[in-house]
């Protein structure tokens, strides 16, 4: 299935049949990728004066309840409700789910006890590019981002300047593959969300950020259409299943 899209007065053509998911999948056990302190998703049977919602179990249905924790357990979207007083739902706040974005692959620098993206890294690589997504996969880049337990391990972050960076380069939808842009423990400062979100200023209420996805080694650094999507929760953030379709002619 192949598609002719125009944006920005270029054509680009793209394959329908090939996308290249980027989420993780959410299971019901410790092996699921975890963060912020807690248990892992449990997806149960409903049970009934004993009765079993299961075939397994001598049910005619499976028909099972999920507890698990959009921020902690697996790919999510998020909008600026993460953060701030007032409720906003990335239900209502991501309208549009197409754009055109940029893969980037970037080494976080060591900065005392810690690992950040700076915005030196970012300007190098993306240039002069405007992009309304980018992508970022950083390194080193092994399956283990599947299922690690992030909890006291103080993962990579996005410095606030590279926030900073983002949103005046015109950035409106940021993925990345850590469990946060922020410093695991930072005395909830969350620099590079307030940064990324405009929370001092005139608020981008469109803005949005993906954390907790996993870009495979075999995808190549470069432009890409991305569909970003996600389950439709009145809620700051939602598990989200981001979408590539590489590009075969420009």
């Amino acid at each position: 299935m192949i598609a002719t899209i125009e944006t920005n007065s270029r054509k680009y053509k793209i394959n329908f049949s090939k996308p290249i998911d980027i989420s993780i999948p959410l299971i019901a056990s410790k092996n699921n990728v975890n963060a912020w302190y807690i248990d892992s998703p449990k997806i149960e049977p409903v049970q009934d004066e004993g009765w079993i919602a299961s075939v397994k179990e001598g049910a005619s249905i499976n028909f099972n309840n999920i507890y698990f924790n959009p921020h902690a357990h697996g790919t999510h979207t998020e909008c600026v409700g993460h953060i701030v007083e007032k409720v906003h739902s990335i239900n209502t706040s991501l309208q549009k789910f197409f754009f055109l974005a940029e893969v980037i692959t970037v080494a976080p620098e060591k900065q005392g006890e810690d690992f950040v993206i700076s915005k030196k890294q970012l300007q190098f690589a993306l240039g002069n590019k405007k992009r309304k997504a980018v992508i970022i996969r950083t390194l080193p880049n092994t399956s283990e981002k599947l299922s690690k337990q992030y909890s006291h391990t103080n993962p990579p972050y996005l410095l606030e300047e590279a926030a900073i960076y983002l949103r005046e380069k015109g950035v409106d939808h940021l993925l990345v593959d850590m469990p946060s842009v922020d410093k695991e423990k930072d005395g909830g400062e969350l620099l590079a969300h307030n940064a990324f979100w405009n929370t001092s200023q005139k608020v981008r209420l469109k803005a949005t950020i993906t954390e907790f996805i996993f870009v495979p080694n075999t995808v190549e650094d470069g432009t890409y259409f991305l569909n970003l999507q996600i389950a439709p929760f009145e809620n700051d953030a939602s598990p989200s299943k981001p979408i590539l379709y590489k590009i075969i002619e420009k």
